[in-house]
């Protein structure tokens, strides 16, 4: 895909590596190369979060990365053990754990209840802190507008599904593949038409008009100056294009960075892991651990 691959190109070209290690990244190591292997990566992050839960923050991405994407965006499980899981994770390391989505705040909210997570909504232009304060971007009447015409322009395409998210709207293909040029070529006029304030995000089998002034990293960035984020160093996982902001974050402080899934496109992540249930099994491991460690103390 055209502008996928472009903005994927350009993600990986700045982040910050020497010229010469950045130029042998891109053109003589292979994706797999480059990484780490699945199992190596699941364990470094299950030793680093039991034996140095006061030097790390985690950072997750929640569809592709904590849940297994689904054929439509509403047809997603959330496991009954995950949130009491990520519960238990946050507490090892004193509530450092924000989770990072496009999906709404409220959406992304409702999913893990009772549990009130900090949260980045919308790819950063909605938060929740730590401190259970935020903010939440409206949405203007000339986007609802254009929500509007852009549903009825991709009628004819089935299999596309038109999620409205309140401040931002997202056109999957993943039941319609063959209108990928089409569908991109659709929502790139309508972001244009949009304005500056809104930019076309490119995902899996997913077009999005998002609002321009945040990203995943610069969210990452806002929780590290704040408690008890703030004096760590970040873990960012994701499995997407949206993630690329995270990880070059995350790799400039200092931190790590893994990318789950299949790699079909260039990644800065530092390492790789196989699937959400790697990471479900991951985090579900330093939740027992920490539990173990707790009643042994007491």
């Amino acid at each position: 895909m055209r502008g996928q691959n472009a903005a994927e190109k350009n993600l990986f070209q700045s982040t910050l590596l020497p010229a010469a290690d950045r130029e042998l990244l891109a053109g003589i190591m292979s994706e797999q190369e480059k990484l780490q292997p699945t199992d190596a990566a699941t364990r470094h992050l299950v030793r680093r979060l039991v034996d140095e839960p006061d030097r790390w923050a985690l950072f997750l991405d929640i569809d592709g990365t904590l849940l297994d994407l689904a054929a439509t965006p509403d047809a997603i499980q959330v496991p009954l053990s995950l949130p009491g899981d990520l519960a238990a994770v946050s507490g090892r390391l004193g509530g450092a754990l924000a989770l990072g989505t496009g999906r709404s705040l409220p959406y992304a909210g409702g999913l893990f209840a009772p549990h009130r997570f900090p949260i980045a909504g919308l790819h950063g232009a909605q938060a929740r802190r730590a401190d259970g304060t935020g903010s939440v971007v409206a949405e203007t009447p000339a986007l609802a507008a254009l929500k509007h015409r852009l549903a009825e322009e991709t009628a004819w395409m089935e299999g596309v599904l038109i999620e409205d998210k309140g401040a931002a709207v997202a056109a999957h293909y993943r039941l319609a593949p063959a209108y990928d040029t089409a569908l991109e070529r659709i929502m790139r006029d309508f972001a244009e038409e949009a304005g500056p304030a809104w930019v076309l995000q490119p995902g899996k089998m997913v077009f999005e008009i998002r609002p321009s002034r945040a990203d995943k990293g610069e969210a990452v960035a806002s929780y590290l100056e704040q408690p008890p984020f703030m004096g760590r160093l970040p873990i960012a996982i994701g499995d997407d294009l949206t993630d690329e902001s995270m990880f070059a974050l995350a790799n400039a402080r200092g931190g790590r960075s893994i990318r789950v899934g299949s790699l079909s496109t260039a990644t800065c992540a530092l390492a790789k892991s196989s699937s959400p249930s790697s990471i479900r099994s991951a985090l579900a491991t330093v939740a027992a651990t920490n539990a173990r460690k707790t009643a042994a103390a007491s």
